[in-house]
């Protein structure tokens, strides 16, 4: 008998998704090692940043006191006293109308409180310069304290590490970083009819795209993955397969044998190990067959055997669960809207998700599907670098009109799910 199953809308699925987080793990990582991964401790400023004040330019450090009065008729001459580069410090107490050649970044000497540039200055001997207008206290100074002041949470765990992070923490002296473990994925491809990438095609089977096509997915987000190789629709292999892979992996995605057909085993698997069915049809297109189980604290992803419903399952689903088992407090895809710039006249009874091309032209956001978009297509996710998304019970979008649009690849997400 066909199992009748009820459709969730894509928002109730990611909630039920969240509901079943296990508790995240930390480890300790080099600096050199902690690019991409989610911070698993707040960072707080140990100093001051910068911890002294310090030149912002290349000049003469100067007391702005000696400067009142400056003007192009009535110049004030500065003698200089010592010289110092960025990493040293002056040993001379300025006096009046007195001047420390300066480079950037260097520490400002006792007595002065402000920086003349060298295109401000004018020179009227081997050791002497001067100066055409006055100088306020402080200008062109980095103050210490100005970028952060000691005890400033500056990072939140749970932010994806990138360059700048990676500055930052160098600045604080982080030699090593607090982040979270990675959690490792199994791969399953279940069908009969696949083929190896490398076999020669035949009669009624088709090339195993989806495996492959996950294993860059989570390529791209730094998460380590186990293939177990193509299934056939066998239930018990099938069984024996997930048992062996739920030993070895935090989460287990299968592809293919979600449907209700007479060959669809992903269910009777699941019912076998006594997993908890968050869901199996989610009010979408394509991938409404997606399916979510949980067992023993470990996901288990029933996705498509379509590489289309099987690319957008991952990205809605996967992605943002994967990344939130690491902590991270902006787990989605970016959301932008842009202007559609063809027509897509199809009715929308579920949620669409289409695999589309964006780009940002001379101000203006613009998107458009990338080519054939049915869920058993490759092509399109080949050349898509977004996913545009329209709402259920729409009629279809002419060109012109706003849509929604998700970002794919990007560094950093989003905190919420705003569609």
């Amino acid at each position: 008998m066909i199992e009748r199953r009820k459709p969730i809308p894509v928002t109730k699925a990611i909630e039920k998704l969240m509901n079943h987080l296990p508790a995240v793990k930390v480890e300790s990582v080099r600096l050199q090692q902690a690019y991409g991964r989610i911070l698993g401790e707040n960072i707080v400023a140990n100093y001051d940043i910068p911890h002294f004040n310090r030149s912002a330019y290349d000049g003469f450090a100067i007391c702005s006191n000696d400067t009142k009065g400056a003007s192009g008729e009535s110049r004030i001459q500065f003698k200089v006293v010592d010289h110092i580069g960025a990493g040293d410090v002056s040993k001379v107490i300025v006096g009046k109308r007195e001047a420390v050649r300066i480079m950037t970044g260097a520490a400002m000497p006792a007595g002065t409180d402000t920086v003349v540039m060298f295109e401000q200055a004018r020179a009227e001997g081997e050791d002497t310069f001067s100066i055409r207008k006055p100088f306020i206290l402080g200008e062109n100074i980095s103050f210490q304290g100005e970028d952060a002041r000691k005890g400033e949470l500056l990072l939140e765990s749970g932010a994806v590490i990138h360059p700048g992070i990676i500055a930052l923490l160098a600045t604080l002296g982080y030699g090593e970083v607090k982040v979270a473990k990675k959690p490792i994925v199994g791969i399953i491809a279940t069908g009969t009819e696949l083929l190896d990438v490398d076999e020669a095609l035949q009669p009624g089977k088709i090339r195993n795209s989806n495996g492959y096509m996950i294993e860059a997915q989570l390529q791209r987000m730094g998460i380590e993955y186990r293939s177990y190789g193509m299934q056939s629709d066998d239930l018990d292999q099938c069984y024996d397969t997930v048992v062996k892979a739920l030993s070895e992996t935090d989460c287990l995605i299968t592809t293919g044998g979600v449907s209700v057909g007479d060959f669809d085993f992903a269910p009777g698997v699941y019912k076998r190990l006594g997993a908890e069915v968050l869901f199996n049809k989610v009010l979408m297109r394509p991938g409404s067959v997606t399916t979510a189980a949980v067992f023993n604290d470990q996901y288990l992803f029933g996705l498509s055997g379509n590489p289309s419903a099987c690319f957008s399952g991952f990205e809605l689903f996967v992605r943002p669960v994967l990344l939130k088992m690491m902590g991270c407090n902006k787990p989605y895809l970016q959301q932008v809207k842009a202007i559609l710039m063809e027509d897509f006249l199809k009715p929308n009874p579920f949620t669409r998700f289409i695999r589309a091309t964006y780009e940002f032209t001379a101000g203006i956001p613009m998107v458009k599907p990338a080519g054939f978009n049915k869920s058993n297509a490759v092509t399109s996710i080949a050349r898509g670098n977004a996913i545009i998304v329209l709402p259920n019970g729409t009629r279809g979008y002419r060109a012109g009109t706003e849509v929604d649009v998700l970002l794919l690849g990007t560094e950093e997400g989003v905190a919420e799910w705003n569609l």
